[in-house]
């Protein structure tokens, strides 16, 4: 399969970034043409951020897994379309050819249709990172469903406040899942948070770990048995089919929850035709990717880079995707480096937390690893720190690899802001160049465009973004206001990202983070209002406010000032009962780093926290807070210096 939009060169780069910019209709035109439609479309863009209102190909009719499937049968039937290695490496490694996907995904696609799942459902996925994770999102894709995928480690209020946002139907899950040395009770969790739920219909259980499970007749079936059934249904004279619905290019693909600034998660949600467009374009461009490359992206489907760069876009390129079951850590620290052994890969795409945490190892993991298949590395998640980059370049990449810094994030999804491996300049620490279509600018704080450079050569404000990119959010689930308020009404006629940035003469970006409450915790977006509000609900809490702090390993901590009127216990008992109390409403992964017990809260005299001054204490500085007259108790900010932790 060639890649006829594929950039081939820097001067490419500049000409196609003109060109996206210029006339964006024509451009993505020529680039759709490389896809497979049913009907193609009316008009290509169709745009206004006030309302917001974005529509790209409207008219058009496809169904994306024709695109991810169907289309490669007749070259690469044979050609791996996942490797799948799983948590223990004594298990047996699964290859999952382009043929065997399609009679997976058509038997999920006639399963789910003999339980009652039809177009516009949503389908709530909580599994393990098995192939039959993939085979769900691709099965719903291909009726018409709309997959809705969470990840394992969030707690069953998490789950049933999701499931409550998207007036669930359906839900598909395991028996557990393997982490490392663990096993997640993944059903039981479920079970929890149907508690008294009245909309789901059936749960569809997977086995995976053996774990005893509780089943109820009438609401949860077994994958096994279901997908028995489907299978004689799909094949017939050993010829497979389910004919995939058609949909239109604006119709709902997905749902995907993230934190915001407020305390309730936002479903943001991408449509058919756009998104399918651009994780591919940006797929194989970014990572520079051909034909017969092995990629190995590290995520979790149940993260939004799951979806574009594990499923979405390596498939509808017709790539191999190795997907991951365990930890880069487990059975021992060099696991990351087998698997690139083993499978001779030659892209590796990976958070720069990971990358943190092995490097504490020391060079003991890499001893007798060859890593010489390498030809691309990409970081994602967070922005990588220099110390972390030059590690990855020297140790992994052998100083032959490219390592692409990709900034994007779940509203926008795919990248935005990368270097093109091998085709553009890198830069340490700098997401550098945009995506051709993609037109940053940076504003002050009154919405205005900086372009005057600083006395260090910088310009340096708020990242925005004055155009819309095909794989752009098209909504908020149920509450199209939130997705104005939250990113078109900052700023008028601009699509505010949340983020800082700052722009050098040559036109590169760096990411410096958050500008609001929305902390990035190993790389996964965690907003301050929704542990604050996990937090409040243990019975000794009063009040708390939680800010970001450096973390060698996370990148940012969770550092929460508690006020605590109870008695329960001695204050480490305490800590250990807040942070439980979290992990239960929203998952291990938010809780607290640090927990320091304080009298009160910096506060206006209106009530507003003062969150910048409890940052800068998180962050070690007690000295320079700033002004504290205007505080309601300016006393406190120093009881709070002193008792820092």
């Amino acid at each position: 399969m060639s890649y006829p939009f594929k950039i081939n060169s820097l001067e490419q780069y500049y000409e196609d970034y003109k060109n996206a910019t210029d006339n964006p209709e024509a451009f993505w035109a020529n680039v759709a043409d490389n896809f497979y439609w049913r009907k193609k479309w009316d008009k290509v863009l169709d745009w206004n951020f006030s309302e917001p209102k974005v529509e790209w190909f409207a008219g058009a009719k496809l169904n994306i897994t024709e695109n991810c499937i169907d289309r490669h049968l007749e070259k690469f039937s044979d050609k791996p379309a996942i490797i799948w290695e799983p948590n223990n490496p004594d298990e047996r490694t699964r290859v999952v050819t382009y043929a065997r996907l399609h009679k997976r995904v058509c038997q999920v696609a006639q399963m789910l249709k003999n339980n009652g799942v039809k177009k516009g459902d949503r389908v709530c996925i909580y599994m393990g990172m098995v192939p039959e994770l993939t085979y769900a999102v691709l099965g719903c894709a291909r009726i018409g469903a709309i997959h809705s995928v969470i990840f394992g480690g969030f707690s069953a209020q998490s789950i049933a406040d999701r499931l409550d946002d998207a007036n669930a139907d359906f839900i598909i899950t395991c028996d557990g899942s393997y982490r490392g040395d663990k096993i997640i009770p993944l059903k039981d969790v479920i079970d929890n948070a149907l508690v008294g739920n009245k909309t789901i219909k059936k749960v569809i259980v997977y086995t995976r770990t053996r774990t005893s499970v509780s089943m109820i007749k009438g609401r949860d079936v077994w994958w096994e048995d279901e997908m028995d059934i489907a299978e004689d249904q799909v094949e017939k004279n050993g010829v497979v089919s389910f004919p995939a619905e058609e949909m239109d290019a604006e119709d709902p693909l997905f749902i995907l929850y993230t934190s915001g600034s407020t305390g309730k998660p936002k479903g943001v949600v991408h449509t058919c035709a756009g998104y399918m467009i651009w994780t591919t374009y940006t797929f194989v461009n970014m990572l520079n990717y051909n034909q017969g490359d092995i990629h190995f992206c590290t995520a979790d489907i149940g993260w939004i880079t799951g979806h574009s760069y594990i499923v979405y876009g390596p498939l509808a390129a017709g790539g191999t995707s190795l997907m991951f079951e365990g930890i880069p850590t487990f059975p021992n620290a060099g696991r990351f480096w087998d698997i690139i052994d083993k499978h001779q890969v030659n892209i590796l795409y990976t958070a720069p937390t990971a990358l943190r945490s092995l490097m504490s190892f020391g060079d003991a993991p890499l001893l007798g690893k060859n890593l010489s298949s390498l030809k691309t590395l990409g970081t994602v998640g967070e922005p990588i720190n220099e110390e972390a980059w030059h590690w990855y370049d020297d140790n992994i990449g052998k100083n032959k690899c490219p390592i692409i810094d990709t900034w994007w994030q779940t509203e926008t999804g795919g990248t935005l802001i990368a270097n093109l491996a091998g085709i553009t300049p890198s830069k340490p620490s700098w997401a550098t160049l945009p995506m051709p279509g993609v037109q940053p600018i940076i504003v002050d704080e009154k919405g205005d465009e900086v372009t005057k450079l600083d006395d260090q050569g910088m310009i340096k404000g708020n990242l925005c973004i004055k155009a819309p990119w095909p794989g752009i959010l098209r909504t908020t689930w149920g509450d199209h206001e939130r997705c104005r308020l939250n990113y078109f009404a900052t700023y008028p006629n601009l699509y505010f990202t949340g983020d800082g940035a700052m722009k050098d003469a040559e036109g590169n970006f760096r990411i410096t983070g958050r500008v609001d409450d929305v902390l990035n915790i190993s790389g996964h977006r965690i907003g301050t209002a929704e542990v604050e509000n996990a937090i409040n609900m243990h019975t000794g809490v009063v009040e708390s406010a939680v800010v970001g702090y450096p973390h060698d390993i996370k990148g940012q901590g969770i550092y929460a000032f508690v006020i605590y009127n109870g008695h329960h216990g001695d204050e480490n008992q305490r800590r250990q009962d807040i942070s439980l109390t979290v992990a239960k409403i929203i998952g291990a992964i938010a809780k607290p780093d640090k927990i320091q017990f304080v009298s009160g809260l910096p506060k206006t005299r209106s009530g507003k926290i003062m969150r910048r001054i409890l940052r800068k204490i998180a962050e070690g500085e007690t000295e320079n807070l700033g002004d504290t007259t205007t505080l309601l108790d300016p006393d406190v900010v120093a009881e709070i210096s002193k008792g820092r932790v």
